[in-house]
């Protein structure tokens, strides 16, 4: 091999081996920080004890795990996928832990360019990737989901391999079904599949790749359910009759890390029960933005449908966690990638600031349920996910609206 030769050669590699040693840099510097702060990984500490409560054939749902005495809240399949939890001691299951969270950080990311860039590939596409990850490891919805040691990384990537398949693909519909069997939310994805495989085939009049997602996620769905109905037939006749209800379960809906529609009424109404009023506000702007997405994904621009759609669970679910936020890193990307179009400009890095700032932990959060008595700066700060996804939605939509009017205008 010739010295030119072997000089465009790392010419090609070293973009690539700066990207990988800035991406370990920052998650190296990342697990650093998350030791000095003493995180408890609560939340992992919780997984194992279901996982122990399978093992040992006790009622899942009766269960109550570490000092903060948590409960059960997922579908019963989730126990059984948190057992092998059970097999380590616990100092490396929160190592590993942490370490499978990363590596999710990445994958997340590389998913969320494939969507919303189907075009990168090979090493531009994993370039990009290392980079971005090393940047986005740091925003709140990440970092507190390394915090607790949950499983929002898993749940996303799932949901985006599906949608990242190739066109057709007999796998897509599988991580959408899992991730539904393990935590109920993503099944707002198989009412955005139907949905625009039903108007597509009302069009066509013929099978198509939306309806074929959505069997495949639900019969998976179905199947794991199944599965665990038969492992463990008490727990799943108690969740799918009893416990399923039990909204307050989860935690106090006005809490300042719900960052739903129902901790924000809750909050600015000074009330752990927004009641009926948050049931409208939530079924009319869902509505609107399922609308939205399923127009989208008609379009064939399945990035902005996913995103909305994911946004959409967020914001309308009874308890939205800010780790459960972490759907926030295919926005920024989506941002990003489309920023020459995004008016006002200032918005494409307004949101990643929202989501940087950790400003919902400015306002007071200790024992004692102090949200209860919020002031209006401190519920603008309280409700910072929420409102901002509000906006962006508002925003899009007129933005559509004036779009579709001009070629209207255009085509007379």
């Amino acid at each position: 091999m010739t010295a030119s030769v072997i000089s465009r050669t790392r010419a090609r590699q070293w973009p690539l081996a700066t990207a990988v040693a800035v991406c370990l840099l920052s998650f190296a510097a990342f697990w650093v920080a998350q030791r000095l702060a003493h995180v408890n990984m609560l939340d992992v500490m919780v997984y194992r004890a279901e996982g122990e409560t399978v093992r040992a054939g006790g009622d899942l749902y009766a269960m109550r795990a570490t000092s903060a005495n948590l409960a059960m809240t997922y579908p019963p399949f989730a126990g059984l996928l948190f057992v092998p939890l059970t097999f380590v001691d616990v100092p490396l299951m929160r190592t590993l832990a942490t370490a499978g969270n990363l590596l999710l950080v990445l994958a997340l990311v590389q998913l969320s360019l494939r969507l919303v860039r189907p075009s990168l590939s090979g090493e531009r596409l994993w370039r990009a990737a290392l980079l971005v990850a090393a940047v986005v490891v740091w925003c709140e919805p990440v970092w507190t989901t390394l915090r607790y040691g949950q499983i929002n990384l898993l749940i996303a990537v799932a949901v985006l391999w599906d949608f990242t398949r190739r066109e057709g693909s007999r796998w897509a519909g599988v991580g959408i079904g899992l991730a539904t069997a393990v935590k109920l939310t993503p099944g707002l994805f198989v009412v955005l599949v139907l949905a625009a495989g039903l108007l597509q085939w009302r069009r066509e009049r013929r099978w198509n790749a939306w309806l074929r997602m959505a069997a495949t996620a639900t019969a998976v769905f179905l199947g794991a359910t199944l599965a665990s109905a038969l492992a463990l037939p008490y727990d799943s006749r108690r969740f799918w009759t009893h416990t399923l209800f039990e909204t307050g379960r989860v935690g106090f809906a006005e809490e300042t890390a719900n960052q739903s529609l129902r901790g924000v009424l809750a909050r600015l109404m000074h009330t752990d029960d927004p009641g009926l009023l948050w049931a409208v506000v939530a079924a009319a702007l869902g509505g609107a933005a399922m609308v939205l997405a399923v127009r989208a994904a008609l379009r064939g621009d399945k990035a902005l449908a996913v995103i909305v759609c994911a946004v959409t669970a967020l914001m309308i679910s009874p308890i939205s966690w800010s780790h459960h936020w972490v759907w926030c890193v295919p926005l920024l990307v989506l941002l990003v990638d489309r920023r020459e179009r995004i008016r006002p400009a200032w918005t494409v890095w307004a949101v990643p600031l929202v989501f940087a700032s950790f400003a919902l932990w400015w306002v007071p959060h200790d024992p004692g349920r102090p949200e209860l008595d919020q002031n209006a700066g401190q519920m603008l700060l309280s409700g910072v996910y929420p409102l901002t996804a509000t906006a962006l939605f508002v925003g899009y939509a007129l933005t559509r609206r004036a779009t579709d009017g001009d070629q209207a205008v255009a085509k007379e």
